[in-house]
C-alpha cells in the first residue's frame, strides 16, 4: 500500500532561510529502506537560477508523520547541487564534517526555541489597540488573562511527541503569546535536524488554528523580551568530574578570545543587535562575558553546575531564528578545539 513521505528542506531566501515541503507517494518497496532521492525547482526557492533551476533533495531524517497518521513519514532533507555536491544554502554538511572531526569528545546539545504567536499584525494576546500589561506575569503563567496559544502549544507538543522528537519540555514565555519548547539533550546532527523538524511540525499545527508563528528576534520594539535560541552544550570532559568544571572554563574562554565572540554572534540570526542590547535578560551583541547563574552574561554557568563542579554551559546569544546547524557547528568548532589543545578530553 502507498504511503506519504513530506519531503522538508530548507531553502536559500537571506537572510533567515524559510522551510519548504512537498509530498512525494511511495509505494510498499519504499517502506523500511532508503528514501528516495528527489528534485525541486530551486528558482522558486532563492537557490538557483531559472536557466538552470534543477536542485536535488537527499533524505537525511525521517520520522512519523503526526498529522496525517497511519504510516506516513515527514522526512527532511539537504540540498544538493545535480552533481551531488551540498548546495551553497546547506549548512548541514559543514556541521558533518565538524562533528565528526570531534566525535570522540561526545558533544551533546538542548537547544530552548523560543517564538510569538502572531494573529493577523499582532502578538497573539495583544489588545487591538494599545498594549498589554507588562512583561512580568505572563513567564509560566496560567489562567485566560495571561496565556495565549496554549491549545497550539500542547497540540504542537503532541505532535512532536508521535513523530519520536526529542522533545523535553515546553513553557509560556515572559510576552503573551510568546512560548518556548526545548529539544535535547542530543548530538549535534541530531539536535539540529530535530530542532528543523520540530519547527516546521510549529508552523504546521498552528496554520490548523488560523494562526502563525514567528521567530523574529524581536517580535515586539520596546520593553519586552526578545525570542532566542539559548543554546545548553557540553562534552564528555565537561560532563565528568573531577575536571569536569576546569573543562567547563577552558569552553567559556575560548569563547572570548580573539574574533571568536564577533565571529559567532555575526552566525547567530537576522536581527542580533535588535535583541542583544545588554537589557533583557542580555549582554551586548558587542561584548563577551561569562558567569554563574547569571543571565545577563553572554554565557551562563547554572549554579548547580558550579555546585557540582561539571555539567554544560548555557550559550544565551543565539537568536529565535539561527540555523542550529550553524550554531552547532560554531560551538563544537571553538569548544573542542580549545578543550582538545588544553588536554581536556
Amino acid at each position: 500500500m502507498s504511503f506519504k513521505a513530506e519531503y522538508i528542506w530548507i531553502d536559500g531566501t537571506a537572510p533567515t532561510a524559510k522551510l519548504r515541503s512537498k509530498t512525494k507517494i511511495l509505494g510498499d518497496d519504499a517502506k523500511g529502506g532508503e528514501l528516495p532521492l528527489w528534485g525541486f525547482d530551486g528558482s522558486s526557492t532563492n537557490q538557483a537560477e531559472g536557466h538552470s533551476s534543477d536542485c536535488v533533495l537527499k533524505p537525511v531524517f525521517s520520522c512519523p508523520d503526526p498529522i496525517r497518521g497511519g504510516e506516513n513519514v515527514l522526512v527532511l532533507c539537504e540540498v544538493l547541487d545535480i552533481d551531488l555536491a551540498p548546495h551553497a544554502s546547506n549548512a548541514r554538511a559543514a556541521l558533518a564534517e565538524t562533528a565528526e572531526r570531534f566525535a570522540a569528545q561526545e558533544p551533546v546539545f538542548g537547544i530552548e526555541q523560543e517564538y510569538t504567536f502572531f494573529s493577523g499584525g499582532r502578538p497573539l494576546g495583544f489588545p487591538e489597540n494599545g498594549f498589554p500589561a507588562p512583561q512580568g506575569g505572563y513567564y509560566c503563567g496560567v489562567g485566560a488573562d495571561e496565556i495565549f496559544g496554549r491549545d497550539i502549544v500542547e497540540a504542537h507538543l503532541d505532535n512532536c511527541l508521535k513523530a519520536g522528537l526529542g522533545i523535553c519540555g515546553i513553557n509560556a514565555e515572559v510576552m503573551p503569546g510568546q512560548w518556548e519548547f526545548q529539544v535535547g539533550p542530543l548530538a549535534p546532527l541530531e539536535v539540529a535536524d530535530q530542532l528543523w523538524v520540530a519547527r516546521w511540525l510549529l508552523y504546521r499545527t498552528a496554520e490548523d488554528f488560523g494562526v502563525s508563528a514567528t521567530l523574529d528576534p524581536k517580535p515586539v520594539k520596546g520593553d519586552w523580551n526578545g525570542a532566542g535560541a539559548h543554546t545548553n552544550f557540553s562534552t564528555r570532559a565537561m560532563r565528568e568530574g573531577p575536571e569536569g568544571y576546569a573543562a567547563i572554563l577552558t569552553a567559556c574562554e575560548s569563547l572570548g578570545e580573539g574574533s571568536k565572540p564577533l565571529d559567532h554572534v555575526k552566525n547567530y540570526g537576522a536581527g542580533i543587535d535588535d535583541r542583544l542590547t545588554g537589557l533583557h535578560e542580555t549582554a551586548p551583541w558587542d561584548q563577551y562575558s561569562y558567569g554563574v547563574s547569571d543571565r545577563g552574561a553572554s554565557v551562563r554557568i547554572p549554579w548547580q553546575v558550579e555546585k557540582d563542579g561539571k555539567g554544560y554551559i548555557e550559550d544565551r546569544r543565539p537568536n529565535a531564528n539561527v540555523d542550529p546547524y550553524v550554531v552547532t557547528r560554531l560551538l563544537v568548532d571553538t569548544c573542542c578545539a580549545a578543550l582538545e589543545k588544553a588536554g581536556q578530553v
